[in-house]
């Protein structure tokens, strides 16, 4: 499943034209490659952004290109195609949710209010653009900044809407707790 990751936000992505002006990207890490050729080396640069509407959609996206500004903007418009809905329970997500990717998991827990978002790096990029306010995150593993965001997206994808839950075992949506 972990693995599968790209493929399903490819599955679920929902592009979101009637949004586009409000949407907000972070950018997560920016990366220097040098490729060795016979007549010297070529350098150039590699992006990772966040972009989400601050309303329960996120995505990211990779771009590359020779120039800083030009591998975020293609970071951004990859980030674009790949966004996702996040089902949230107010400002905080609905329950404790365990990403995986490579050797990077990710423990999302749900907070009370005025908490804020109790999380690192990557994980705080993607909570702030997709309006999670009141999350504790844990980052197990890898460091690696792609990988961190790709169980991140992992975890987002496995929340559960407590209507649908209740919905399937036969029961009110009262009746979970929820």
């Amino acid at each position: 499943m972990s693995k599968h990751i790209l493929k399903e936000i490819l599955s679920v992505r929902r592009p979101l034209e009637a949004n586009q002006a409000n949407l907000k990207d972070q950018v997560v890490s920016i990366n220097r490659v040098t490729k060795v050729v016979k007549g010297g080396k070529n350098l150039s640069f590699s992006a990772l952004v966040v972009v989400g509407d601050q309303n329960g959609h996120a995505g990211f996206g990779m771009g590359k290109a020779r120039e800083v500004p030009m591998a975020i903007r293609k970071a951004i418009e990859q980030a674009k195609k790949n966004m996702i809905k996040i089902n949230l329970k107010g400002s905080t997500i609905p329950h404790q949710v365990l990403g995986r990717y490579g050797s990077g998991q990710v423990l999302l827990k749900p907070a009370s209010e005025g908490t804020g978002i109790i999380a690192g790096g990557p994980v705080r990029a993607v909570m702030e653009v997709a309006g999670i306010s009141n999350v504790l995150t844990k980052s197990i593993g890898t460091s690696n900044p792609h990988n961190v965001i790709k169980a991140t997206f992992d975890a987002l994808l496995s929340l559960k809407d407590a209507g649908k839950v209740a919905e399937l075992r036969g029961k009110q949506k009262e009746d979970l707790g929820a």
